[in-house]
């Protein structure tokens, strides 16, 4: 009797588009806010991301989601469509989420909001295939379809209590061809799946995106910018330096650990507090 073929583990390689890693997409945290984000980039485009009418902005569990479709974009080779096809219950289980019910409905919501949020970039996004800041408008996901599982499947939910009311679906998702564009022409950074998911905290997770973004452009062991920049850029809501230094130290601190970074340091100098990094 022929071995049962070996099952390949999943691939700890998270491939993102560097341009729009700089950018603030995800609020940190789930609140219902529908504000708009509105970012002045360096290179002086402006940058916008829309909730969809009724809808809040993309937020925590909507990062992570967006990070795992982009772990298994890497893992399937990076097929030229861009369409990826999974079931929820597989989909959780590999961000290491509890499957029931809520959680269902969480990425659900997840998937809808990267499709329907939109991004608008009057020369903020950097097109690597133009070399080339350009004014466009996008979402991160260009098409969302998820179906029930088929009826005939009903009959096997009993065996799985938290399933009985709440039954799975299989989704085929598409990711945009402005980030598919940036991935193939080599305009990317790369994360260690297993180290995000061992941070624990939101803003460390989008700290770690950060970071990696910048020092994968720019050739330096230091980081240093103004608190309120990277405020901006995270993006956090709190504006005082002394409620942004709580927000951030324990994230600070776990990068640390995860040895992400080396150091970090905030100090005030003048009038200005300021961040620096150092890998």
């Amino acid at each position: 009797m022929a071995p049962a073929p070996r099952r390949r583990p999943p691939s700890r390689t998270v491939l993102l588009d560097r341009a729009i890693e700089v950018l603030p997409i995800f609020r940190l945290s789930d609140s219902s806010d529908d504000a708009v984000v509105t970012f002045t980039a360096d290179s002086g485009g402006r940058w916008r991301v829309l909730p969809a009418p009724g809808e809040r902005l993309p937020g925590t569990f909507d990062q992570d989601v967006f990070v795992e479709l982009c772990r298994r974009y890497h893992e399937s080779g990076l097929p030229t469509d861009g369409t990826l096809s999974f079931t929820l219950h597989a989909f959780l289980r590999s961000m290491g989420r509890r499957v029931d019910g809520r959680t269902y409905e969480q990425l659900r919501g997840a998937l809808a909001r990267l499709e329907r949020t939109v991004l608008e970039s009057e020369g903020a996004w950097y097109d690597a295939k133009a070399r080339a800041h350009r004014p466009v408008r996008f979402t991160l996901l260009s098409a969302v379809a998820i179906d029930r599982r088929r009826l005939t499947d009903r009959d096997q939910f009993a065996l799985f209590p938290a399933l009985a009311s709440n039954e799975p679906g299989d989704a085929r998702v598409t990711l945009d061809p402005h980030l598919r564009s940036n991935i193939a022409a080599g305009h990317t950074v790369t994360l260690n799946a297993q180290k995000y998911g061992a941070l624990s905290s939101p803003v460390a997770r989008r700290l770690y995106r950060l970071l990696d973004a910048h020092f994968a452009e720019h050739d330096e062991a230091t980081w240093q910018l103004t608190l309120e920049r990277l405020a901006e850029l995270l993006p956090l809501t709190q504006r005082y330096p002394s409620h942004l230094q709580r927000v951030l130290q324990p994230a600070h601190e776990m990068l640390v650990t995860a040895g992400i970074v080396r150091s970090t340091r905030i100090q005030q100098e003048g009038r200005v507090w300021v961040v620096r990094y150092e890998t």
